[in-house]
This record gives C-alpha cells, structure tokens and sequence, in this order.
C-alpha cells in the first residue's frame, strides 16, 4: 500500500488512477462496494485502484468541539483497504483551505491538476466542495467536460438496513457487535497501548491489558468475547468495558484478560476484535462475587471464541502477495 499526503506535487506513477472518494469510516459493506468496482475498473483499463479519504473526517473540522465516535483510525482504514484491494490511498488534509474550495476548484484543481484521475467513483449521495454544493449530476457533467469517467454506486442495505458509519455506531452503542460486524463484513477492532492499572485484576486471578479508548467511542459498556491481536501473534479474550462499579465507579476503562497468555505486555500495542457481547456491567456485592461472575465470563469467552476460530464468518480477505 502506497500512502501519499496532499495533492500538490502528486508522484507520476500514481497519477492516471481509479480513484473512490469518501471518508470511508470502518470500511464497511456499503463502502466495499465503491472498492469493488474501483477494482474492477482499474483492472479493465490496467490502471491503479485508488482511495482517497480525509483527515480529520470533516465533522471533527467544522465541529471541533463535539465528540465524534470514529470507528477506525488512519491506520486501520488504510490496513483495510489494502485487504481490500486498494494499491493507493491519497490523504487529503481536511482543513480551512480544502473546506473553502468551491465544487469547481475541487474537481479542477485536486482531480485534475494534481491528481490526473482517469475514473472516479463515488456514492449515490456524495457532495463535494464548499458547502456541499458539488452532487453526482455535476460530477458525472465535469467528467463528460474534462475527460475523466465517473461511476456512481447505489445504496447497499445490509437484512433490510442501509449500510453506514452510523448504523455501525448505532449498532455498537447497544452493544450489538455482531449486528455491526454484519454491516462491517468485518469484527471491530480497537487499537491502543497498553496503560498501567490499579492491578485488581491481578490480584483477583485476572490480570488484564488495559488501553484507553479514543474520545468520543460510545461502545455499551459491558463484558465481550474478543481476540488480541499482538505483533503476528492472536489470542482469545473477555474484554471489560465500564466504570467498576464495584469498586470505585470512576472513569471508563477497557480491560481485557487474554486466555492462555503468560507475557509482559506494557507499552506494546495492541489490536482487539470485539466478537460477542457477553452481559451488561454492573454491581457486585463483593470482590468474590465479582470473580465467581468473571470465570463464567471467561468459559462462555472461550466457548464462543472457539466455534468463531472454527468457521470465522468475518475473516478479512488475506493480503496479496
């Protein structure tokens, strides 16, 4: 995967590309979509297949001090697209002089001029340029003007809903990760460092990783099946999500017991995949009753986590070669 930054000064092998525009948040069904054909048509015409998206999602721009619930960052979009089938993923910086554009200036100056697009493929509801006066029929009107074929990609619905980053947030808020898998075509996943804790756990039999979650992320708070992804390696896990009512009700904190792991994993980042949800967060009378409830966690855990190691309905497509 080739990543490039900005427009101005655009490599020449990456330029005459297929290009999909969106923002592309969780990569989801709707948006696998796009990448299909932008696929298809970039082999059809031995051209790149290419994405380009925007940092920071223009919401965080124009509303900086509202908590957005991002579902991926820069790094796993890009991992994603990659797995599949993406070769190029431009980052356009998504700030006062990109917002101010005119529709015009945006298909003139960062299509054309600096990207030399061939083809372009965008959704049936995408609008670009200042004040989101760019729609599809202008599009497809500049491309018959200045060279470069457009192709527009109808909704996808997913048992009956429209596939979108906010059915998947909704999806998520409840706790449902595998009605949001469903939509994704993918597990969720959260990436972090691993943080120092108070040790509870530890000293309950239970000692966990713990990572903060990026501000905004309104997952339900809860107990989950999930897998930890470590370097190359992968491990089954109960995640906890919540406030540890138990003991001091203070901020939100994911912990996650790993099963079957004997390591050190301080500092190291990790990727986890939220699988199942478990049960909902609440009080126990006692820091026994807590653990009595946390080894059924962890054997329902395992139990799941074994028959989805078995036949994964959510695997992501393998990397090429």
């Amino acid at each position: 995967m080739h990543v490039i930054h900005g427009f101005d000064h655009f490599p020449l092998n990456a330029r005459d590309g297929v290009v999909a525009i969106g923002n592309f948040d969780g990569v989801h069904r709707g948006h696998q979509a796009l990448l299909a054909e932008t696929r298809a048509i970039a082999s059809r015409t031995r051209r790149r297949p290419c994405v380009m998206v925007f940092e920071p999602h223009p919401r965080v721009f124009f509303q900086p001090d509202k908590p957005h619930f991002r579902l991926t960052t820069l790094d796993q979009k890009v991992a994603l697209l990659e797995r599949y089938g993406i070769e190029v993923t431009i980052v356009l910086a998504f700030d006062a002089l990109l917002a101010g554009l005119s529709a015009e200036a945006f298909v003139e100056r960062v299509l054309v001029a600096g990207l030399g697009v061939s083809h372009v493929v965008v959704g049936y509801d995408f609008h670009y340029g200042k004040g989101r006066a760019g729609t599809t029929a202008r599009l497809l009107e500049a491309g018959r003007e200045l060279g470069f074929g457009v192709s527009l990609i109808d909704q996808v619905a997913v048992k009956g809903e429209p596939a979108s980053s906010s059915a998947v947030r909704a999806e998520l808020a409840q706790g449902d990760v595998r009605s949001a898998a469903d939509m994704l075509g993918h597990w969720w996943r959260v990436a972090g460092r691993v943080e120092g804790g108070a040790k509870r756990g530890t000293g309950m039999g239970y000692p966990t990783a713990n990572v903060m979650l990026a501000k905004g992320t309104t997952l339900a708070h809860g107990i989950y099946a999930v897998r930890v992804h470590v370097g190359a390696g992968c491990y089954d896990g109960a995640a906890y999500l919540g406030r540890r009512p138990t003991f001091d009700n203070g901020p939100a904190v994911l912990e996650t017991f790993l099963l079957d792991f004997d390591g050190d994993l301080y500092g190291k980042e990790i990727e986890l995949e939220f699988i199942a949800h478990l049960r909902s967060d609440r009080k126990f009378d006692s820091a026994e009753a807590l653990v009595a409830q946390m080894d059924l966690d962890v054997a329902a855990a395992r139990r799941i986590l074994a028959d989805v190691n078995r036949t994964d309905p959510f695997a992501l497509p393998p990397l090429k070669a």
